[in-house]
């Protein structure tokens, strides 16, 4: 006779039972595959500059510490051209599914858009922010035949011939000319804006002497400034660089709006419409490959101050900095269409 309250066992049978318990295992099993489901392949990451440079490097260094949280390999491809725009717009064109992230930077989020105005291109509506990475600090330097030290002489020395002295740019709406308007507009001084095609050249002509007036990612220029070919008078950064101890920054020296605007960041970024779950995984793998010590030795290394946050933080540094260039823009009366 059967039990009035009989047990799973004794309706189902030993036999029964265990085939019920291993379709429940199944099922926790499938929804524990579920949420590891991303990543299932190796991630592409997108950088809107050629290697070689300050970016490309770092972000290098932090995609490879990122496949350890990850558990899949990201891989990084340039996509250079047209200040950033190239790179950034692939990204906002792709699946947001995850598998292809980019670099956004103070260029591509927050310079190009309101600088390059006649482009009428946006990018980032259709992008998601995820974390900023870093911020390279920028060193300001003079060729030597200036016979400028510090900055109060450069100041001095500009004033003292208004509009004859000169500071190159990657080109008319990049970030160096807006560094040039913005040494005119907090120092009071009229340097001439020079336009070139690209960093490489701007960096040439203040070592011959044919610009007088540098600002450059410090890894790029460190070499040449260490080495007297171009002296530094201030820099762009949260504290002073160790390498350059008797270098003020642009803070220090009073003027904190510009040290602001001459630090280059950058983060991760993904189409829009990308999935919560999956930017906070790409969130959470960044902030775990920049906590390795092998990185953060790399980055003190390289003069790079890494970041971190979380999405909406990385998200009010971008709106932050365009307010700022939109207001120089206006002060400078700088008609770019």
């Amino acid at each position: 006779m059967m039990p009035r309250n009989p047990s799973l066992r004794q309706l189902l049978g030993g036999g029964a039972l265990l085939t019920v318990l291993a379709c429940l295992g199944a099922g926790q099993l499938s929804h524990a595959q579920e949420r590891r489901a991303y990543p299932s392949q190796p991630i592409k990451l997108l950088v809107p500059f050629a290697p070689g440079g300050s970016t490309d490097i770092v972000a290098r260094v932090i995609a490879d510490a990122m496949r350890g949280p990850l558990g899949q390999p990201v891989v990084v491809e340039n996509r250079a051209g047209a200040a950033g725009l190239i790179g950034a717009e692939a990204v906002a064109r792709a699946q947001p599914d995850g598998y292809t992230i980019g670099v956004g930077t103070i260029s591509t989020l927050a310079v190009n858009p309101v600088m390059l105005k006649a482009l009428r291109r946006d990018p980032l509506p259709a992008l998601v922010p995820v974390i900023a990475l870093a911020q390279i600090p920028s060193v300001f330097s003079t060729h030597p035949s200036l016979g400028v030290t510090d900055l109060q002489g450069l100041i001095t020395t500009l004033r003292a011939k208004p509009d004859h002295y000169t500071m190159g740019s990657a080109g008319v709406g990049s970030i160096g000319h807006l560094i040039a308007e913005a040494l005119n507009e907090n120092l009071g001084v009229r340097l001439r804006h020079i336009p070139y095609q690209g960093q490489g050249p701007v960096v040439n002509s203040a070592l011959s002497g044919e610009t007088q007036v540098l600002s450059d990612q410090y890894p790029s220029s460190s070499s040449l400034v260490q080495s007297g070919r171009l002296l530094p008078f201030a820099v762009a950064a949260t504290q002073r660089l160790p390498a350059l101890p008797g270098v003020p920054t642009l803070a220090e020296a009073g003027y904190p709006a510009l040290n602001r605007l001459a630090i280059t960041w950058f983060g991760l970024v993904a189409p829009a419409g990308t999935p919560q779950a999956v930017v906070d995984a790409l969130n959470h793998a960044a902030r775990e490959a920049m906590r390795q010590p092998a990185v953060q030795e790399r980055l003190a290394r390289l003069g790079v101050v890494a970041m971190g946050g979380s999405p909406q933080q990385f998200a009010a540094l971008i709106s932050d900095t365009r307010v700022q260039i939109q207001q120089l823009v206006q002060q400078r009366k700088m008609g770019l269409d």
